[in-house]
């Protein structure tokens, strides 16, 4: 069997990647970190192809546990693919932004990032396979206002990116960033989706979907040769 871990896969862009990734075969490990309702219906989704792991992915012992536990039960196997997609707006000046915003969104972002992946990379490298995939933004890499803190976070996802790229692919392990724009979820409920419209050469709003197909392409065995890379999907928003 395959298996493919998503974090922040209850709901939006990551329930698509999970029901995408389960469409192509892959057991998904669905990731949450409270809400047990909407990740069970993303199993459902998934027709039960797949098996739920509660943990905050900032919490480094919490994750740790849930990998080993998994690892356990789950002799001879190993998780092959995984999508970093779990993420949290905290959105503020600068100036007026709490302390607690500020470390809560890198934290998750970037202190996830590495607390998963990390235990994660040597299985992958044994079996000379495998596919990081980390969710950026394109506040990471034009910067938004009263997004710094999910600017740093961003930002600082698509450098380590580029260089854990760099430290894996002799062993056939690709890692790619996947920046969307403006996508149709819970996290861009209450914009202006009419004004921001008007920003985008393509005049509207992405699909979830669209970038689960994304990331299915860039875990396939087609992009074995993209690695290191941002890909922009933001409907010419930013290029």
């Amino acid at each position: 069997m395959k298996y493919a871990l998503v974090t922040g896969g209850s709901r939006g862009i990551g329930r698509a990647i999970c029901v995408r990734l389960a469409q192509e075969g892959y057991q998904v490990i669905v990731n949450y970190a409270s809400n047990e309702a909407e990740a069970q219906k993303t199993l459902e989704m998934m027709g039960g192809q797949g098996e739920l792991m509660p943990f905050d992915v900032a919490n480094a012992q919490q994750t740790r546990t849930a990998l080993e536990q998994w690892q356990q039960s789950h002799d001879g196997e190993y998780i092959e693919v995984v999508v970093n997609n779990a993420g949290i707006r905290r959105d503020n000046v600068m100036a007026l932004m709490p302390e607690d915003d500020w470390h809560r969104v890198l934290d998750i972002t970037l202190s996830g990032f590495y607390n998963v992946t990390q235990p994660l990379l040597p299985a992958m490298q044994l079996h000379k396979f495998g596919r990081v995939i980390n969710m950026a933004s394109v506040s990471g890499l034009k910067g938004l206002p009263g997004q710094t803190n999910y600017s740093a976070a961003k930002g600082g996802i698509i450098a380590a990116t580029k260089a854990l790229a760099q430290e894996v692919a002799r062993r056939n392990i690709t890692v790619n960033a996947v920046a969307p724009g403006f996508i149709k979820t819970d996290m861009t409920e209450g914009l202006d989706e009419a004004a921001l419209k008007k920003t985008i050469p393509a005049n509207r709003f992405g699909t979830s979907e669209e970038v689960a197909d994304l990331v299915a392409f860039l875990v396939s065995s087609n992009a074995g040769y993209i690695t290191g890379n941002v890909v922009s999907i933001n409907g010419g928003l930013y290029t």
